[in-house]
């Protein structure tokens, strides 16, 4: 393996900046965003209180069983190429390939993605300026920060993150104390846990329909294992980020619906409208302006903005990272395996800028028909990462067992195991499958069903093809690779 310790020589390999701090904001900022924000709201409308708080839960054990295979791995084999190398190293070279192009392609597209976002919430303030201006000066700012160094990108999420994590917190407070009458008008109690078809709304399909939601609305806390590669002392660092972030994700993700389904009704047809250009409905603007605070529609519109950033932050960090782990394992040209002397792989940086500005320039070129099958093909790559987690823990721990290695040695243990791996995996092939349930029964039409599932094909092709050129065979457990990567 190539040496990634932070004083290798330049030209050759990552360095270890990020700390401890930082691998806790990556992780909370890379789950909490548009998702808890904007359409939260919208969930409660389609399931109601009692039916988005099972399906939140539901997905929150799903992630919490991935996070712990994910720290296992990650804390003894800390790679930057983290899926991508644990796919490789123990289930089979190709079935890590597809899994690395899979996540730089998923994290490409979601920086055009975050750019036509950002464009769209500027709009909230100066509606006259072009909208391409906005996301080339947000592109600009990204790329800098990425440019800068890990430790620049890392204190650049923190920042981010930490806008997101205060407005949570003071959220819930505020809420709390409507719930109890002690702020805004008269507390409304439990009536809209009892009221017309609550808490259970559209009874299983309800739940089925959030299911969905709530599973893209936790993808990025998987970021954790990408950085692992570039954080300091990731033997002690990656663990304790396991051990904490999912109870705090899990608290703001529960807390937050939980209070909205105390405070707004879930016919109230502002749940259903809230987006990034209407945040004037967003559930966390009604409760604010409820609850007194003074142009609460102007601060939500900034926070959300943050969230935008972030996640434009993380999606080039990740994709650069995974373009850069794939070069260094063969998997890629090798140019894009070369660092500068602040351990950045510029190479990578710049062509995965390229592809996120020619997937952003879709978006205004003709009816945008292209950029809306660009992003429908990314929508499964986060759900097929998890598997891939999932998979490869699985197979993880079996060929650590089956050489005879003591497991006390492991720096983190993932709990639950077998189980947990193997429930995580039926739970996301649960998710994909019923993605788009209404076209799969008869609802819809070949083009919608294409459109939701396209991304599933082109992993499978990643796999096959490369399965097919280089005739790669499955990992025999007795000669998996467990080397470090600072070996």
């Amino acid at each position: 393996m190539e040496n990634q310790s932070s004083d290798a020589p330049s030209g050759n390999s990552l360095k270890r900046g990020l700390r401890a701090r930082h691998l806790h904001m990556i992780a909370i900022g890379g789950a909490i965003g548009t998702g808890l924000f904007v359409a939260s709201g919208a969930t409660i409308s389609q399931a109601g209180p009692g039916g988005a708080l099972v399906a939140y839960v539901l997905i929150g054990f799903m992630v919490y069983l991935l996070m712990q295979s994910l720290g296992e791995m990650a804390a003894y084999i800390p790679a930057t190429g983290a899926f991508e190398e644990f796919g490789s190293r123990f289930v089979s070279p190709s079935f890590g390939f597809a899994l690395g192009w899979n996540y730089w392609y998923n994290w490409a597209i979601t920086v055009a993605a975050e750019l036509v976002a950002a464009a769209l919430i500027m709009k909230y303030w100066l509606p006259h300026v072009p909208a391409w201006i906005w996301s080339a000066l947000f592109l600009a700012i990204l790329v800098t920060l990425n440019a800068m160094s890990a430790r620049a990108y890392g204190e650049g999420e923190f920042i981010f993150a930490s806008v997101k994590v205060i407005t949570v917190l003071v959220f819930l407070i505020l809420g709390i104390l409507m719930i109890l009458g002690i702020m805004g008008n008269k507390t409304p109690g439990f009536t809209n846990w009892v009221t017309g078809e609550a808490p259970f709304v559209n009874g299983g399909l309800g739940i089925l329909s959030v299911f969905m939601i709530a599973g893209f609305s936790f993808q990025g806390t998987e970021l954790v294992g990408i950085a692992a590669g570039e954080a300091e002392n990731p033997r002690e660092t990656v663990p304790r980020a396991t051990r904490t972030i999912f109870w705090r994700i899990l608290l703001f993700y529960v807390g937050t619906i939980a209070v909205i389904g105390f405070l707004i009704p879930y016919f109230d047809q502002n749940l259903l409208h809230a987006d990034v250009d209407n945040v004037s409905v967003s559930p966390f603007t009604l409760v604010f302006h409820n609850a007194g605070i003074a142009s609460a529609a102007a601060i939500m519109n900034a926070v959300i903005l943050s969230s935008v950033l972030s996640a434009g932050n993380s999606g080039l960090y990740a994709s650069t990272r995974m373009l850069y782990a794939l070069a260094k394992n063969g998997r890629a040209p090798r140019i894009f395996g070369k660092t500068n002397k602040k351990g950045v792989p510029m190479v990578a940086l710049g062509v995965t800028t390229l592809v996120g500005m020619a997937c952003f320039l879709t978006s205004i070129i003709g009816d945008g028909g292209a950029y809306t099958w660009l992003i429908n093909s990314s929508g499964l790559a986060g759900f097929i990462t998890w598997m891939g987690i999932a998979w490869s823990h699985y197979r993880f721990r079996k060929a650590y067992v089956a050489q005879g290695r003591d497991l006390a040695e492991l720096p983190y243990r993932a709990a639950l195991y077998p189980a947990g791996p193997m429930i995580a995996l039926f739970m996301c092939g649960f998710v994909i499958v019923g993605q788009n349930y209404e076209t799969l029964v008869g609802n819809g039409n070949f083009t919608s069903l294409l459109s939701s599932y396209i991304g599933l094909p082109l992993f499978l092709a990643l796999w096959v093809g490369h399965k097919w050129v280089t005739k790669s065979k499955p990992v025999d457990l007795l000669e998996a690779d467990f080397a470090h990567p600072e070996h």
